[in-house]
């Protein structure tokens, strides 16, 4: 069997877990998709879950109460861990609103593989966006066990990083990603050549 560090080796990049969780039009997806297209600039190999389109195939039999958001999220973090040991980037765009899913996501990784970053946005601002429309049913009872409305989320008590969607643009959001993610690729650079050790 191949080992993790050799998937690694093999890419000349670490492998790790960038978890963006936040409200319904904080911003986590336009995010994701921006930073999966400048990793893959930089020669970094990435996978990309969106929480939407995980719905609609490996977590389609769940609904939103709160035991099934626990299921998402565990099953989630088990397929990010598999890909992390392939040596994979994964980026995850999730709500994930539990504190305590967000742990147990953690728990399965060694330090320094999992980042969780709060993408960030008043409530207002994101009914304001509600790129879907999804505010505005919750608000009329459509939808039940809305995150932001009719479910609570729990902000992340000690994130990785906080972006605040509202204050800065998406480039200025990728400045403060990459921040952490480059010393955080470890003994790789992020443009895929080694970096060098000094004598």
């Amino acid at each position: 069997m191949i080992a993790p560090c050799q998937h690694e080796l093999l890419k000349k990049h670490t492998a790790c877990v960038v978890w963006l969780t936040g409200l319904s039009g904080a911003g986590k997806t336009t995010l994701a998709m921006a930073l999966e297209k400048e990793l893959y600039n930089r020669g970094v190999h990435t996978a990309l879950l969106d929480g939407d389109g995980l719905r609609l195939g490996l977590n389609s039999d769940l609904g939103f109460s709160p035991e099934d958001r626990v299921i998402n999220v565990q099953r989630t973090a088990q397929v990010c861990k598999l890909m992390v040991d392939a040596g994979l980037v994964v980026i995850v765009s999730m709500i994930s609103p539990q504190a305590q899913s967000r742990t147990m996501a953690r728990s399965l990784f060694n330090p320094g593989q999992f980042f969780e970053v709060h993408v960030n946005a008043p409530l207002q601002v994101c009914e304001q966006r509600d790129p879907k429309g999804l505010y505005r049913k919750a608000r009329r009872g459509d939808i039940a066990q809305f995150t932001g409305i009719s479910a609570t989320y729990e902000v992340p008590e000690s994130p990785c990083l906080i972006l605040q969607t509202h204050q800065y643009t998406v480039s200025e959001c990728l400045e403060q990603l990459f921040a952490i993610l480059e010393p955080a690729l470890g003994r790789y650079s992020i443009n895929g050549r080694m970096n060098q050790q000094p004598d």
